[in-house]
C-alpha cells in the first residue's frame, strides 16, 4: 500500500477558508497569528509525502524491539539522531540512566489431573519480574478479581499462585486493570503466594499475551509474575470452577545494573521568542515483544515529522518547538523525570506540552489541561483541522506519562486525541507491528499535529497555566 495520499479539493478549500471566529471575539487578521498558507503547506505535505509511514517502517522493521538498556534501545537512539540530522533539525542527546531488565525464557503449563490432560499456557513475564527458582515452580492456583480480595485470602494463599482475573473489554478499562498488574505480585506475596498470574490487559486476543510494567513493594517478598492470554485466563477460570488446578511456571528474568541511555532532544528554534518552548513528546523505547508500532513508534514518527515540516518553512514559528523522544517510558519513566530535572530552571517558559502516545489512529479532536481561555485562544485556527476530522474540542484533560513530571511546574498540556478504540488489541504484545498501523490514519494525525504545533508556537498569546496541583495530604 502506498503511504502517499492525495490532497483533496475539499481540504484545499478548507485551508483557504475564513477562520472560525473565537467565542465572544472577532476573528483575527491573518497577520495577527498563524498563516493559513502555512496550514496548506504543512497539512498537504503530511498527507501526500508519506514520510511518517516510511520512517515508521525504518524504526519498526529496521531497529525493531527497543526496550531500555538493550542493544535495540541503543540503536533507536542512534537512528533518531541520524534522522533528525538528515532532516536539518538541530538535535542533541541528554543522558539518562535506565533500568536493564532481561526477559529470558518464559513458559508455563497447566498440569495434568483427573479432569484434564494438561495445557500449555501462552504467557509473558511482566516487565521487572524476578525469575522463578532454578527448575521453575509448581503450585496450585487461586483466582481473585481485586487487590482487596487478595488481602482477604489470608492463609488460603500460602504456597499458591494468585491468578488475577478481570473484565477489561474496552480501552477505558485499562487504568483500573493496570493497577492489578502493577501491584498484584506484592499484594499476593504479602499473603504468602509464591507466584502471580494476570489475565492480559487486552481488548482482543488471538491467544496473544500482553506484557507490561509491574513493581515490587519493598515490604514484601519478590515473587515471579506473568500475564497469560485472554484465552488461557478463561481456561483457568473454567478449570478452577471444577476443582483444584496446578500450574508449572519457568521464567528466566534478570535485572542487570542500570545502563546508560539518552533522551533525544531536537529543536526548531523560534524566530522571536526562542526561550518560549512548545514541547512535543513521544517515547522511543518499546517492549521487547512486537516492534512497538503503535506504542509508541507512531507517536515518535508523528513528532519527528512535525519537526521536519516546521524546519522546512521559510519563516520559523514565533516560539521554539522542541521534540523530545524519551527513554524508558515503559518500565521506569526515567526519561521523563530526567528531562524535568535537567530543565527545571526553564519550565516556567514551557508554554505548552503535547504527548503522542495513543497509537497511530485517525485524529479525533483536541483536549487541554490549562487555565481559562484555552478554547478561545485556539478556536480561530481550528478550521484547517476540519477536513481531518479533528476540529472538535473534546471533554477530558490532556495528559501523558512522560510529561507528567512537568505538572508541578504548571506547564499547560494540550492533547491531540486519536482513535484508540483498537489500540489495546495489540498493545504490549507480539502483535504490535507495522501492519497494524494504517498509513492514511497516521498521515492524518501527523497533519493535525503539525498544524496544531505550529499554531501553539505562532499565536500571539499563550495558554494560561493550570491551577497548581493540590498538595498531598499529610
Amino acid at each position: 500500500m502506498s503511504a502517499a495520499l492525495p490532497l483533496s479539493a475539499a481540504l484545499l478549500s478548507l485551508l483557504t477558508a475564513t477562520p472560525k471566529a473565537p467565542v465572544r471575539a472577532e476573528a483575527p487578521r491573518a497577520s495577527a497569528g498563524p498563516s493559513f498558507q502555512v496550514a496548506e503547506r504543512l497539512i498537504g505535505a503530511a498527507l501526500t509525502e508519506g514520510h511518517a509511514y516510511t520512517r515508521l517502517a525504518e524504526l519498526t522493521d529496521g531497529v525493531g524491539q527497543r526496550l531500555s538498556g538493550s542493544e535495540g534501545g541503543e540503536a533507536a537512539v542512534a537512528w533518531a539522531k541520524k534522522a533528525f540530522e538528515a532532516d536539518g533539525v538541530t538535535v542533541r542527546l541528554e543522558p539518562v540512566k535506565v533500568p536493564h531488565w532481561v526477559r529470558g525464557e518464559g513458559r508455563g503449563r497447566v498440569l495434568a489431573s483427573e479432569r484434564t490432560r494438561g495445557h500449555a499456557l501462552a504467557l509473558l513475564a511482566l516487565g521487572g519480574s524476578v525469575g522463578t527458582p532454578e527448575g521453575g515452580l509448581t503450585a496450585e492456583v487461586i483466582e481473585v478479581r481485586s487487590l482487596e480480595e487478595v488481602a482477604a485470602l489470608g492463609d488460603k494463599a500460602k504456597g499458591k499462585v494468585v491468578f488475577f482475573n478481570h473484565d477489561m473489554a474496552q480501552p477505558q478499562d485499562y487504568g483500573r486493570a493496570a493497577g492489578l498488574r502493577t501491584r498484584g505480585a506484592s499484594a499476593a506475596a504479602k499473603v504468602g503466594a509464591v507466584g502471580m498470574l494476570i489475565r492480559s490487559l487486552s481488548t482482543a486476543s488471538l491467544r496473544t499475551p500482553h506484557t507490561g510494567a509491574m513493581s515490587y513493594d519493598e515490604s514484601a517478598p519478590r515473587i515471579p509474575a506473568a500475564a497469560v492470554s485472554v484465552e488461557d485466563a478463561e481456561l483457568l477460570h473454567r478449570l478452577l470452577a471444577g476443582g483444584p488446578v496446578k500450574v508449572e511456571l519457568v521464567l528466566g528474568c534478570q535485572t542487570l545494573p542500570d545502563a546508560d541511555s539518552f533522551n533525544v532532544v531536537a529543536e526548531v528554534k523560534g524566530r522571536e521568542k526562542p526561550r518560549e518552548v512548545v514541547l512535543l513528546a513521544a517515547h522511543l523505547d518499546s517492549w521487547d515483544v512486537g516492534t512497538g508500532a503503535h506504542d509508541d513508534g507512531a507517536g515518535v514518527v508523528m513528532v519527528m515529522e512535525t519537526a521536519r515540516l516546521l524546519a522546512k518553512l521559510e519563516r520559523a514559528p514565533r516560539r521554539t518547538v522542541r521534540v523530545v523522544l524519551y527513554a524508558n517510558e515503559e518500565n521506569g519513566l526515567r526519561g521523563g523525570r530526567a528531562y524535568a530535572e535537567a530543565h527545571a530552571a526553564e519550565l516556567g517558559e514551557h508554554v505548552a506540552a503535547l504527548e503522542m502516545d495513543g497509537g497511530g489512529g485517525k485524529p479525533l479532536g483536541v483536549v487541554f489541561r490549562a487555565g481559562a481561555g484555552a478554547r478561545e485562544l485556539l478556536t480561530p485556527w481550528m478550521k484547517p483541522l476540519e477536513a481531518l476530522g479533528a476540529d472538535t474540542f473534546l471533554p477530558g484533560d490532556a495528559s501523558g506519562a512522560d510529561i507528567s513530571p512537568l505538572i508541578p511546574a504548571r506547564v499547560p498540556f494540550v492533547g491531540l486525541r486519536v482513535d484508540a478504540s483498537r489500540y489495546f488489541d495489540v498493545h504490549h504484545s507480539e502483535a504490535d507491528t507495522l501492519d497494524k498501523v494504517d498509513p492514511k490514519d497516521l498521515a492524518h494525525s501527523t497533519a493535525a499535529l503539525a498544524w496544531l504545533s505550529y499554531v501553539l508556537a505562532e499565536v500571539p498569546g499563550v495558554l494560561a497555566r493550570p491551577e497548581a496541583p493540590a498538595s498531598p495530604k499529610p
